[in-house]
């Protein structure tokens, strides 16, 4: 699709006297870099590689207006004027780059995080913090009026930063949204009660904004949408709180998201949700404000996703997060007629969300670049000096990368892959309910390495002759992992596998469709991951009655990181699949499974037809065994050192293929 088939996507548009050079903007969200509290050469190529992909508005990651806001170890730090030099780095390469640079402005609330902040969380009424079993200190007067100025401050060191604006957040139940929520804000004073009242910190907050920052300086405001939870703030509600701040020009535009901190997995909605959460509201907001522009944002992942919806008018800008955090060159591809050649977000959560959730700096899956931009030049290859022969062994995710790259920098590369396809057991986890990202990923690389004249050979199962006859100066061995003999598990290591004798049928296995379970299926999950997880879905959904065997203490452990865990559960609850936590198996004899409890031993019968397993991997390095053997050269990366998750082998693609 052309430019001219993204007609609304890349119209220009004016907000407080600049012009924005299209509708796309790369929303706020904590990427968790700073060091002391500055921001670093890291948040610098970060943000300056999405300015250049051609992000019409760049919204830096949110700074606590006050020491009770603190969340993350790679917060801001707050109410201190040594941070302008270091954001006016930023500002300089987001705005020379042709963006317009905002920063959202952040308070928690209750829902604050004392290992971080050591400061008690502040709120309207005390109630509990959301983050954890913390309470929350409810707020005098002059802890409001200290807030507010803190709101202040923080604006007006933006601006001394060349900032051209900020977003007040008041979304997922903040701070401003909990004295907004009758449920939170349980005061008598002049600052609860009535929708005047109620709503008097955060007219306060933008109108001083305003005063101190002056007439050319944008103000944004960010909310959410939450229609699942009863106590939270219904559309018709926020609708008549956004118009009383837009009859007053308290904004410039407004933000909508989903989800909040009642619901944590709405707000980075995964794969398991509908795509566009953020319209609805947007589209009841638009109707609604008569001044301020509206800003869709959640799950907005393509430009096609986008268009459609400015072209159904409902909103004036679209924010894609994750979509540019994947792609940083989602905006020009898709101006330049170039839309086949965007690398698709996986809507997955693992390194963005997954690797905040655990207080490490945000990165991507399928962009290792993300993060690492002003090391390894972001999302843009220097060609190599001298054009050389590479061959690689592998069309997994890591040998994918690897040629893919090392085809960017001019070099003649080879491909050899075993079967008959690219993707190796990565194109098996796109075989799960609603993740067929990863086959249009996988379809994307196909098209990539045409285009870069990659030469592919399928079927080509590759020995060590082979490898010496290539006669190629550099070799790359990515022949990734298989699955263990038997079902191991973590919980028992005295046993290879599952005493008794009975077969066991890997997680791959079955999603090949190598083998085909009876009616009764009993998954043993080792690793609390979509391996066993996404296989028990499918086979539920294909019918099967499944009972999930875990040693941890609730069903996807490992998908807590990327806030999907709880929605994965309800889908197998939906399909009655059984959960046995804490358990391992002792003994199964193909027909009958000995199940023992790890808290006290406890053992029950289970009658199955099938046993599969989902365990870690062993490295298949039969080849790079080999070629060490003979003296020959060669670089191994991805699974064949370790198994692990694509992440790793997609990461060791690209950089051997930088160093080439």
């Amino acid at each position: 699709m052309s430019q001219r088939g993204f007609k609304r996507l890349f119209e220009p548009v004016a907000l407080r006297g600049k012009t924005l050079r299209n509708r796309i903007v790369f929303g706020a969200h904590t990427a968790n870099m700073a060091v002391e509290g500055v921001p670093t050469e890291r948040h610098v190529g970060y943000y300056a590689e999405r300015a250049i992909g051609g992000a019409a508005m760049v919204v830096v990651e949110p700074m606590p207006v006050h020491a009770a806001a603190v969340l993350t170890r790679g917060n801001f730090r707050p109410g201190d004027d040594s941070v302008i030099p270091h954001f006016r780095k930023v500002t300089e390469a987001i705005r020379g780059n042709g963006a317009v640079a905002i920063q959202q402005l952040y308070h928690v609330g209750q829902h604050a995080d004392a290992d971080n902040s050591f400061h008690a969380g502040w709120s309207p009424s005390g109630l509990p913090s959301y983050h954890d079993s913390d309470g929350s200190h409810r707020m005098t007067e002059t802890e409001i009026e200290d807030t507010i100025d803190g709101f202040v401050q923080a604006a007006r060191r933006c601006r001394a930063a060349g900032f051209d604006g900020v977003e007040v957040w008041a979304a997922y139940h903040s701070m401003l949204d909990q004295f907004w929520t009758p449920w939170s804000n349980r005061r008598a004073d002049r600052w609860g009660g009535s929708l005047e009242n109620r709503t008097r910190m955060s007219r306060e907050v933008m109108s001083r904004i305003r005063r101190e920052c002056g007439e050319d300086f944008i103000v944004g405001l960010a909310v959410n949408d939450e229609p699942d939870v009863e106590v939270a703030l219904k559309r018709e509600a926020l609708s008549e709180i956004v118009e009383r701040h837009d009859r007053d020009h308290l904004m410039d535009y407004v933000t909508c998201g989903s989800g909040s901190y009642f619901d944590f997995y709405k707000i980075m909605p995964t794969f398991v949700y509908p795509e566009k959460l953020g319209t609805e509201l947007a589209a009841v907001l638009k109707s609604t404000v008569r001044h301020a522009l509206v800003t869709a944002e959640s799950h907005i992942r393509t430009p096609e996703n986008a268009e459609g919806v400015l072209s159904e008018g409902r909103a004036d800008l679209v924010s894609i997060v994750r979509g540019q955090i994947a792609d940083p060159h989602l905006a020009n591809k898709a101006a330049t007629g170039r839309a086949d050649d965007i690398r698709g977000c996986l809507s997955c959560n693992q390194m963005c969300w997954g690797r905040r959730s655990r207080d490490y700096w945000i990165s991507c899956v399928i962009n290792p670049s993300a993060g690492r931009e002003f090391e390894w030049g972001g999302d843009r290859f220097t060609p190599a000096e001298r054009p050389k022969r590479v061959f690689v062994v592998g069309g997994g995710p890591a040998g994918l990368e690897a040629a893919r790259v090392a085809a960017e920098r001019g070099h003649h590369v080879v491909l050899a892959e075993a079967s008959d396809r690219l993707g190796g057991q990565f194109r098996l986890a796109g075989l799960q309910p609603r993740r067929a990202q990863i086959l249009d990923l996988i379809d994307w690389y196909q098209r990539q390495l045409g285009q870069l004249q990659v030469e592919v050979r399928y079927g080509h199962y590759v020995e060590a002759d082979d490898v010496e006859r290539e006669n190629a100066e550099h070799v790359i061995i990515a022949t990734g992992s298989q699955p263990p003999d038997g079902a191991f598990q973590r919980a028992l290591p005295q046993f290879d596998g599952i005493p008794g004798g009975g077969p066991a049928l890997s997680a791959e296995a079955v999603m090949a469709r190598e083998a085909r379970p009876g009616k009764r299926v009993i998954v043993l999950d080792d690793g609390g991951n979509w391996k066993g997880c996404g296989t028990a879905w499918k086979l539920a959904e294909d019918g099967h009655e499944v009972t999930i065997v875990t040693p941890d203490a609730l069903v996807g452990k490992e998908l807590q990181r990327m806030a999907v865990d709880l929605p994965l559960r309800r889908a197998l609850a939906r399909l009655g699949v059984r959960f046995l936590t804490e358990s391992a198996v002792i003994n199964w004899n193909g027909e009958l499974a000995t199940i023992a409890s790890l808290l006290d031993g406890r053992e029950q019968q289970c009658e199955a037809d099938a046993l599969v397993y989902a365990a870690t991997n062993v490295a298949d390095d039969a080849l790079a065994r080999g070629l060490e053997e003979r003296g020959v050269s060669f670089a191994a990366i991805g699974d064949c050192t370790a198994a692990r998750q694509a992440a790793f082998a997609i990461h060791d693609g690209r950089k051997i293929a930088l160093a080439l």
